[in-house]
């Protein structure tokens, strides 16, 4: 097709505004999907997405679309997620566009998470479509929220579009403005390959399929092709587009959108943000790639049988291709065996990697509290980051502990002020400023501990707000904190698993919380076994599981008190001996239930 009758778009916005059911419209309105097979959210293809009813991967999809003026033009959308924890994937579909539809519910307004891909999509120099949905809802403040939008855009009110995905009310008129609107993409078909890899996913009989974006050239069936970065070579097996399943065709481009199969099986050859070329023709120089993400949140990944540490391995790096911003090196625990300290973008992130290895690669699993990493200067001056709290060095080297922040937006309305506040005081928050959007919505910016908010902070704003308040943040350097490292001992034997960093004045109640805990959940042995919470050599939070105790006395029916004396006297040596060489094992159910809880307590 021509390419000045090509669109690359995509749909933006926060969580649960309505961006696949704008998507649904868009593949009834085309024809793309037959009626029969049309179903709720369909691109959401993932058992995980239907279940929570949130979007976690992007989707891209070809439309064939006859605008007003009579002429068919190709439209490829690619639908995102909202929620901040999979802003990475955002950004990666912007790179494969022109042109960005901003979607805003009419009856919620302008939220943070809006402001964040708003600005995301102004810095990748896309035509931006303002949009406001749900205008059929009785709640629903349409002329208020494009005033809103207008106000964020910097243009005039009645720019902005106003649909009701649901009912379809005003998106033909909206695909026509995309057709108006987003230029075509530039490139031209002679030049020499150039295809930049947006995302990627395994098929166990085909190996890898990468989805790219054809900025230049043309890619076809039998080409020999490479890959940039890596210098992986290959031919071409299949290449296709989406309609959004996998069709194949002969040829793919400049400007359109597809996916590519070249029977590579391993995995760590093609990369996300890699450009695909020529092996006969090479371009130049590589296009663009994407900032590498920065995980803000680490744990322990383990599998319940050690066995199935390969099947692990195998899985994060299947996983890791479909999901760019996951990271796991190799690790080994004395309580765990071998794993993984896995990096994640925040908290949804890590649920779903769990819940995705766990449901497509049946793995058993147990994951260790979520952490951050921090940065630790020694007397020397030397830098060192530590990702596991029990990497963490002797605190007598220590000169000083610094904390990753972040920079929070939090848009609230008035009434649920106070609320908030408290709620950023409480979590070693510092408020910055706020400003009133309108006078239903404030802006409240702060600068809080990244370990404060990886817990149950985003719960906490939603409780206290009554579902109004929303929240995005960005990564903004690391400060120093009064900072310790909380060992627990069993037995006077440390388990690394149990190891967390807390502030100072935080250490002895979440001492006392996880050795009570763990007083519940460890069986009795035949001896007592102390559990104890240290920050530096000194005992800050002390518990004993009581010893289980043969009744010595049964057999005596009478007789001198002092009978019964000397049974008890050797009984307690004999227990004396046995904790000097007595160990103490620890269910695996007991680890899970500990570390779930004291997470959960963490932030309380």
């Amino acid at each position: 097709m021509d390419r000045s009758r090509i669109r690359n778009f995509c749909i933006i916005a926060h969580i649960d505004h309505g961006k696949s059911t704008l998507a649904d419209r868009f593949l009834e309105i085309t024809d793309t999907v037959p009626r029969q097979k049309m179903a709720e959210q369909y691109l959401d293809r993932m058992e995980l997405e239907r279940e929570r009813g949130i979007t976690i991967k992007a989707q891209a999809v070809r439309m064939q679309y006859r605008a007003g003026d009579g002429v068919e033009y190709r439209l490829n959308l690619i639908d995102t997620p909202g929620h901040v924890d999979f802003s990475y994937e955002v950004s990666r579909s912007l790179a494969a566009c022109e042109g960005a539809i901003l979607l805003v519910d009419a009856s919620q307004g302008v939220e943070a998470q809006t402001v964040g891909n708003a600005y995301l999509a102004v810095e990748s120099g896309l035509e931006i479509i303002p949009v406001v949905n749900k205008i059929d809802l009785p709640a629903s403040d349409a002329e208020g929220t494009a005033m809103e939008i207008a106000d964020l855009l910097g243009i005039d009110p009645a720019e902005v579009l106003m649909v009701s995905a649901k009912t379809g009310e005003g998106t033909e008129k909206l695909l026509d403005a995309v057709v108006e609107r987003v230029p075509a993409p530039s490139g031209e078909a002679w030049m020499p390959l150039r295809a930049l890899v947006f995302d990627s996913t395994y098929d166990s009989y085909r190996g890898v399929v990468a989805f790219v974006r054809v900025v230049e050239g043309t890619v076809s069936r039998g080409m020999k092709i490479g890959f940039m970065a890596t210098g992986v070579s290959a031919s071409v097996d299949e290449v296709g587009f989406f309609s959004p399943d996998m069709i194949s065709c002969p040829g793919l481009e400049a400007g359109e959108v597809g996916y590519i199969i070249t029977g590579i099986k391993d995995v760590t050859r093609i990369r996300v943000g890699d450009t695909v070329t020529g092996r006969e023709a090479p371009a130049a120089e590589p296009l663009p790639g994407y900032r590498d993400p920065k995980p803000m949140v680490f744990a322990g990944i383990y599998p319940v049988d050690s066995d199935a540490f390969t099947d692990l391995n195998d899985a994060l790096e299947k996983l890791k291709l479909n999901d760019a911003a996951l990271s796991f090196v190799r690790e080994n625990s004395k309580a765990l065996g071998f794993g993984f300290r896995c990096g994640f973008l925040g908290l949804l992130h890590m649920e779903i990697v769990q819940e995705r290895l766990e449901r497509e690669y049946g793995l058993d699993l147990v994951v260790t509290s979520p952490n951050v990493v921090y940065e630790v200067e020694d007397r020397e001056g030397r830098i060192t980051h530590v990702r596991n709290p029990s990497d963490m060095p002797d605190m007598g080297t220590i000169k000083e502990i610094r904390e990753p922040y972040v920079r929070a937006t939090i848009l609230v309305p008035p009434d649920y002020m106070g609320g908030i506040l408290e709620l950023v005081k409480e979590r070693r928050g510092i408020y910055q400023d706020m400003a009133y959007l309108s006078g239903r919505r404030v802006e409240l910016r702060c600068r809080l501990p990244l370990a404060e908010m990886v817990i149950d902070f985003y719960d906490q704003l939603k409780s206290r707000s009554r579902g109004y308040a929303s929240l995005d943040y960005e990564h903004m350097g690391f400060l120093p904190g009064n900072l310790v490292r909380l060992d627990i001992l069993i037995n006077g034997e440390p388990v690394d698993a149990f190891s967390v960093i807390v502030e100072r004045s935080r250490a002895h109640d979440y001492g006392k919380r996880i050795t009570q805990r763990l007083r519940e959940l460890i069986p009795r042995q035949l001896f007592d076994v102390p559990v104890q919470a240290v920050v530096g050599g000194r005992v800050v939070a002390r518990e004993t599981i009581k010893a289980r105790r043969k009744d010595v006395l049964a057999k005596c029916y009478g007789g001198d008190v002092t009978r019964k004396k000397k049974l008890l006297q050797k009984q307690k040596e004999g227990k004396k001996r046995m904790k000097m060489v007595g160990k103490v094992e620890i269910p695996q159910e007991a680890f899970i239930s500990a570390l779930r809880s004291g997470g959960e307590d963490k932030g309380k």
